[in-house]
């Protein structure tokens, strides 16, 4: 379809492609996600217009800044910066996201790759994970583009989390339970922070929100095959590995929505944000920290589901802040 006539088509959120019903089998299931991946699908350049007009990026553009109801944009201290320098400080925001959203997404395509590499060519998983390979990196084109045309400064992990990303790609072949939980918990929150923008009906920049609607798309695909492939498989891992994973469920949820939540080391030095503004907008903020938590409330409620909230880990999903009164 031509990018101008479907950026022009009002836009529904699709819901998560789930289970049509228990009577639906493990393989129905992912004959129909991969045939969905056939017939719904996008190209980083042939389904984004990137040089219309109004697909121009402006750093002073007024529809970058932060509302009031947002965290940071709640602040005394934003609310007195310059109008450009509230803009700017939008965009660098989303373009730290961005760009831990191309970090996340190499991660997870080696990780597929590895788990692609336990199958059998006649497993129906080999193909769906091809098919997510193909769309995941069709995303980073889109994300790289992106931020090359946003032409902000936004450094990638540190060594220390490039060492934990090469660790987490290998359990897509070593534990794949635990390397589909962790796309989860990088999924879900941006999935979920995408879907709100999409349906408020604010005023978004339409470069940003041709890519949202393109992302959401296909990511709702990738968390239906992530939480099916759980609930399919965790019930029958041996006590050891269940206990293994039960254990490292909170720590890496709760990592994740730290990174994908906060604002990044480089952009608070940038802006010179000082630690109280931080601490009142994300670390001690009722409305961020409601905001995390409703974002994680799929993905905890399966953890809870699949009998990974026990009596032995219940207390440190409630130490990192993560565990509601409902579950």
């Amino acid at each position: 379809m031509d990018a101008a006539i479907a950026t022009a088509i009002p836009f529904e959120v699709p819901d998560h492609e789930r289970r049509a019903g228990r009577e639906e089998s493990w393989a129905n299931l992912l004959g129909r996600l991969s045939r969905q991946s056939v017939v719904k699908h996008f190209d980083a350049y042939a389904d984004v217009d990137w040089d219309r007009p109004e697909h121009a990026i402006e750093q002073t553009d007024p529809r970058w800044e932060e509302q009031p109801d947002e965290p940071l944009g709640a602040t005394a201290w934003y609310q007195a910066l310059p109008q450009p320098t509230r803009a700017r400080l939008g965009l660098h925001l989303i373009a730290s996201q961005v760009k831990l959203g191309l970090e996340f997404e190499r991660t997870l395509k080696i990780g597929l790759l590895n788990f692609a590499s336990t199958l059998d060519h006649t497993r129906p998983e080999l193909r769906y994970a091809y098919h997510e390979v193909i769309e995941e990196t069709q995303h980073s084109l889109m994300f790289r583009e992106l931020l090359l045309r946003i032409g902000l400064e936004v450094p990638g992990l540190g060594w220390l989390d490039r060492l934990g990303a090469r660790r987490v790609a290998r359990l897509g072949r070593t534990f794949p339970e635990l390397f589909f939980l962790f796309v989860l918990g990088g999924e879900e929150p941006i999935d979920h922070a995408q879907r709100q923008v999409l349906r408020a009906g604010r005023a978004t920049h339409p470069l940003l929100a041709r890519i949202m609607r393109i992302h959401v798309t296909e990511e709702a695909r990738h968390i239906c095959f992530g939480r099916e492939y759980l609930r399919h498989h965790v019930p029958r891992l041996r006590a050891r590995r269940r206990a293994a994973l039960a254990v490292q469920a909170p720590l890496l949820l709760a990592e994740l929505a730290r990174q994908m939540m906060h604002p990044s080391a480089h952009v608070v030095r940038a802006y010179g944000m000082p630690a109280s503004v931080v601490a009142e907008a994300y670390t001690r903020s009722p409305a961020h920290r409601a905001f995390v938590m409703e974002s994680l409330a799929d993905v905890r409620a399966l953890c809870v589901e699949l009998g990974l909230v026990t009596g032995f880990t219940r207390p440190l999903w409630r130490r990192l802040g993560i565990l509601d009164a409902a579950a």
